[in-house]
């Protein structure tokens, strides 16, 4: 008798984690390397539009990030505004993504005088398309993630694990590598 209750508790704590992490990872699947990019339409920091139409026949780094303001957001950003120009001179566009909404990433772009747009996605919905809406000490963000998408509109690399302080570089040397700037 002792075995069978000790049994049906193992499966019952294996049930019940299986439904906190599904819990946790609210996103949908992820696009593949290779596939077409998501579309999307979003405000920047000035309320202006953009959509990934926009920005076909260049390559894009579409970066997703979880909060405007918070230490690891802020150092990822900034190493994108100081080699905002290695960026520029490979013809890359950079946007970055969090569900933070427009008066806050005005205020974090003037802040840390950032260059490039960083994209409302307020409903979560751009977030949701590209796999990185997740819940995070109990408020719904978006994963730290990167995607390099090519010119013609399709995902050209993924990066699921980012370190905000060499993100910049890696990408700098990946974008070289995949033909950015040729």
């Amino acid at each position: 008798m002792m075995r069978f209750i000790s049994v049906a508790a193992v499966a019952l704590a294996a049930i019940l984690i299986s439904l906190t992490i599904t819990s946790i990872g609210i996103a949908g699947e992820q696009p593949v390397v290779g596939t077409p990019a998501p579309e999307f339409e979003l405000p920047d920091q000035d309320g202006q539009l953009h959509s990934l139409e926009d920005y076909r026949d260049q390559w894009v780094v579409l970066y997703f990030y979880p909060k405007d303001e918070t230490p690891g957001c802020t150092t990822e950003a900034c190493e994108f505004r100081d080699n905002i120009f290695a960026f520029r001179d490979l013809g890359v566009q950079i946007l970055g993504v969090s569900l933070d909404d427009v008066e806050s990433h005005k205020a974090f772009a003037e802040n840390h005088g950032l260059p490039f747009p960083l994209l409302a996605d307020s409903d979560g919905e751009t977030s949701t398309a590209y796999g990185v809406k997740t819940r995070m000490f109990g408020m719904t963000v978006a994963k730290r993630q990167t995607f390099i998408i090519g010119p013609d509109g399709n995902i050209a690399k993924h990066y699921e694990k980012v370190k905000p302080d060499e993100h910049s570089a890696e990408l700098l040397a990946d974008l070289k590598e995949l033909g950015a700037g040729t």
